[in-house]
C-alpha cells in the first residue's frame, strides 16, 4: 500500500519535467506531501479550531496555544488558525498562492518551522510563476493521507521512500544528510542488545537523541524497533540539525508518523546546543568525517577554556582539521549517568580519531580520558564503501556509562569489515551492504559469540603507553677555518656582522680542537684584532657555526656540568603502559646507546587504539620457487609465439 501512495506522489513529479531540474523536485513534492497529511490530520478538528479563533478575535483577546492544542486533539502537537484548507484553497483558484501562503502560516509555529526552512513562500511562487501551483496542489488533494486510511508508521515509510528517491536523483551529496539504513540498524541493533529484558517491560519509558540528526533516520530506525519490540513503550525523539532542508525533513517525517517535533532544533550543535543540561537514555550521531571546525573555533575555545570540565570540551581539543571528536565528547555528555539509570551510545567516526595525534595531543588526551572513565564499550570496524559520500574505512564506536560486570574495564574490537555483500546497483560511493544476516552476526559477536579472527577483548589501559625522550650527549670540535665561518655568515644573529677580517686570517688546514675554552680565547682574541665586537648571543652563534659533530669528541658539559644534549641524535620511545620505564631503558636502549639517559621533564602520557593491527594476519611472501615457475610458465608461452611468428 505505501509504494502505491510512494508512487503516486512520485508520479506527481512528472508535471515539474522542463520548468525545474530533477535535483529540484524534492524542494517542491516533499513539504507539499507534508503540507497534505498534515492537511487530512486536522481536518476532523479543523472547523473547531477555527471557531476558537474567530471567537478569540470577536472578543478581542489573544487566542491561547493550549486552547487551540486542545480543539486540535490532544494526540497532536500542531493545530492551524487559517480558515484555509487545500480543498477551500482550491475552490478560489484566482488566489490560489495568497490562500495557500495563508493557509501554511496558519500552522503552529513547531510545523510553520518546517515550511519556513523549506522556503514554502519561494516554492509557491515558482509553481505559480510556470502555472503549475493550481495542478499540484489538486493532485495533492486527491491523494487520501488521512490516518484511516494511511496509519503513521505506513505514512513514515511512505514519506522516507520519498526521501530515499529524491537523495538517490540528486547529485549532490545527498550521503552528508544521509546515513545508510543498513548502518543504523546496525548501531540501534547494538545499542538496545543488552536492554531486551528492560525495554519489555509494560509502559516502559525511553529517549533517544542524535545531535546531527540529519534527515531523521537514526531517530526513526529507533523508534521503529523500540515500539515494535514493545507497542506500549511511550518514547521522547530529540536531536539537532545544521542544515536546513536536512532539518526540514527531519521534523517533516516525524509530524506526518504523529510523533512530537518539539524537541527537534535547528542549529550548530558544537556552537548552541538546543538540549543544554539534557542527558538521555540512548544516543546517536554520525557526524561529518573529516570536516574542520575554523568557524566554531572561537565558541568551542571558550567553553574549554572557561568552563573546563563542567563543559562539554574538558578533556581536550583535537586539530582544528576534523571535528568529529568533538562530537564524541558532545554525545558522551548527553548520555544519562550510572546513578540515573545509565545511557548508551553509538557514533560513526572514521579512522583518525583511533590513533591520530601523539601523547599529549588534544586527541590522545581525549581518547585517555574516555578509557579511564570506562565508557568505551567497543569498536565495530565497519566495511568500506558503505556510506553515499565517502568509500573510506569507518568504525562505529560503543559507549556506555554503566557497563554490565563482565565488560566492565574492557573495551571489545569487532572486525566487521569482510562482513557484506555487494549492492546490485552503488548509490554514489556505497556499493557495500550490510544484509540481516551480517547485522544478526555482529550482535552475536558483540554479545560474546567466540571468534577469535573477529571479536578481541582488551584491557582499557591496554591501550595506554608514556612517551619518554631518550637523549644522547653533545660531542663536538671546533675550528676557525673559512669554510666553518661562511656558514657562521648565514647564521641570522651575524647577518649585520662583517666577518671578512676574520676569514682573511682564517686558516684552511687547521686542526680542529676539542678544548672550548682556549679555542674561545683565541676566537675573542682574533676578533679584537679584527675590531669586531659580539653580544652574547651572537657570540654564541659564532662558536655554534664553528663547530662540528664529533663522536669521538669528549661530551660537551653545560655551565652546570651536565652533559649537553644532542638533538640530532634525540630519539622518542612509546613504553606500553604496564611496564616499568627504566626497565624498557634498560633493555631497549643502553645496550646500543649506553651513553644515553631519559629527559624525565619531557615524559608524556598517550593513548591509541591500534585497531588494525591487533587485526592483521601475516600472509607470507611466495616461494622463489613459485615465482620462478610462473616466470618461466610466460616466457614458454613467448617462446611459443615467436617459434609461431618465425614459422
Amino acid at each position: 500500500m505505501s509504494n502505491n501512495h510512494a508512487t503516486f506522489i512520485w508520479s506527481i513529479a512528472d508535471l515539474l519535467r522542463g520548468s525545474f531540474k530533477k535535483h529540484q523536485y524534492g524542494d517542491i513534492i516533499l513539504p507539499f506531501t507534508v503540507l497534505r497529511r498534515l492537511d487530512a490530520v486536522l481536518a476532523p478538528t479543523k472547523q473547531a479550531v477555527f471557531a476558537a479563533v474567530e471567537q478569540a478575535t470577536k472578543d478581542g483577546i489573544p487566542v491561547r496555544a493550549s486552547l487551540l492544542r486542545n480543539k486540535a486533539g490532544h494526540e497532536y502537537s500542531f493545530w492551524n488558525e487559517s480558515r484555509f484548507d487545500l480543498k477551500t484553497a482550491l475552490g478560489d483558484s484566482e488566489n490560489l498562492a495568497a490562500n495557500l501562503l495563508d493557509y501554511v502560516t496558519g500552522f503552529s509555529d513547531n510545523v510553520k518551522d518546517i515550511f519556513d526552512k523549506y522556503k514554502i513562500a519561494d516554492r509557491i511562487a515558482e509553481l505559480d510563476e510556470h502555472d503549475l501551483l493550481f495542478l499540484i496542489t489538486q493532485r495533492f488533494a486527491a491523494v487520501d493521507l488521512s490516518p484511516a486510511t494511511v496509519p503513521n508508521e505506513e505514512m513514515g515509510h511512505i514519506f522516507e521512500e520519498l526521501i530515499r528517491k529524491f537523495a538517490e536523483d540528486s547529485n549532490e551529496t545527498a550521503g552528508e544528510h544521509f546515513t545508510p539504513r543498513d548502518v543504523i540498524e546496525l548501531m540501534v541493533d547494538i545499542l538496545l542488545a543488552p536492554e531486551s529484558e528492560t525495554l519489555a517491560k509494560p509502559n516502559v519509558v525511553r529517549s533517544v537523541y542524535d545531535p546531527t540528526a540529519g534527515t531523521g533516520g537514526m531517530l526513526s530506525v529507533a523508534d521503529d524497533h523500540i515500539t515494535s519490540a514493545n507497542p506500549s513503550a511511550t518514547l521522547t525523539l530529540a536531536g539537532q540539525e545544521i542544515n536546513p532542508q536536512s532539518y526540514a525533513i527531519c521534523k517533516a517525517d516525524m509530524t506526518v508518523k504523529g510523533q512530537s517535533v518539539d524537541a527537534i532544533f535547528f542549529g550548530d550543535t558544537l556552537i548552541n546546543d538546543g538540549h543544554a543540561g539534557k542527558t538521555f537514555n540512548y544516543c546517536l550521531s554520525n557526524p561529518p568525517f573529516g570536516v574542520d571546525w575554523k568557524k566554531q573555533q572561537k565558541a568551542v575555545t571558550e567553553e574549554h577554556q572557561v568552563r573546563g570540565y563542567a563543559g562539554r570540551f574538558g578533556p581536550g581539543l583535537p586539530r582544528v582539521s576534523d571535528g568529529s571528536m568533538l562530537f564524541l565528547l558532545h554525545l558522551i555528555s548527553k548520555m544519562r549517568s550510572a546513578e540515573d539509570g545509565g545511557g548508551r551510545a553509538a557514533i560513526v567516526l572514521n579512522g583518525s580519531p583511533l590513533f591520530t595525534g601523539g601523547a599529549g595531543s588534544g586527541e590522545s588526551n581525549i581518547r585517555k580520558w574516555v578509557l579511564e572513565r570506562d565508557l568505551l564499550d567497543a569498536i565495530i570496524a565497519l566495511p568500506t564503501d558503505m556510506f553515499y559520500n565517502t568509500g573510506i574505512a569507518t568504525y562505529i564506536w560503543v559507549l556506555s556509562t554503566k557497563k554490565t560486570a563482565e565488560r566492565a574495564g574492557n573495551v571489545q574490537l569487532i572486525d566487521g569489515s569482510k562482513l557484506f555483500r555487494k549492492m546490485r546497483k552503488g548509490l554514489g560511493s556505497k556499493r557495500n551492504e550490510l544484509s540481516p544476516e551480517d547485522i544478526a552476526q555482529i550482535v552475536r559477536l558483540y554479545e560474546g559469540e567466540a571468534d577469535a579472527a573477529r571479536s578481541k577483548t582488551f584491557d582499557t589501559t591496554d591501550f595506554f603507553y608514556r612517551t619518554i625522550t631518550v637523549e644522547r650527549p653533545l660531542r663536538l670540535n671546533w675550528a676557525l677555518t673559512p669554510e666553518r665561518l661562511a656558514v657562521a655568515a648565514e647564521a641570522k644573529p651575524l647577518a649585520k656582522v662583517d666577518l671578512q677580517p676574520v676569514v682573511e686570517r682564517a686558516k684552511r688546514d687547521e686542526t680542529p680542537t676539542t678544548d672550548l675554552p682556549s679555542f674561545r680565547k683565541r676566537v675573542t682574541a682574533l676578533l679584537a684584532e679584527s675590531g669586531i665586537s659580539l653580544t652574547a648571543p651572537q657570540m654564541k652563534a659564532l662558536l655554534s657555526a664553528l663547530s662540528e659533530r664529533d663522536e669521538n669528541a669528549p661530551i660537551v658539559l653545560d655551565a652546570k656540568k651536565r652533559p649537553e644534549p644532542d638533538p640530532s641524535l634525540r630519539d622518542i620511545e612509546n613504553v606500553p603502559w604496564n611496564e616499568d620505564v627504566h626497565d624498557y631503558f634498560d633493555r631497549e636502549v643502553k645496550p646500543f646507546a649506553p651513553d644515553a639517559w631519559i629527559d624525565e621533564s619531557k615524559t608524556k602520557e598517550g593513548c591509541e587504539i591500534p585497531f588494525t593491527r591487533h587485526f592483521y594476519q601475516y600472509v607470507p611472501p611466495r616461494s622463489l620457487e613459485e615465482i620462478d615457475a610462473d616466470l618461466e610458465a610466460v616466457l614458454g608461452r613467448i617462446r611459443a609465439r615467436l617459434e609461431t611468428v618465425k614459422a
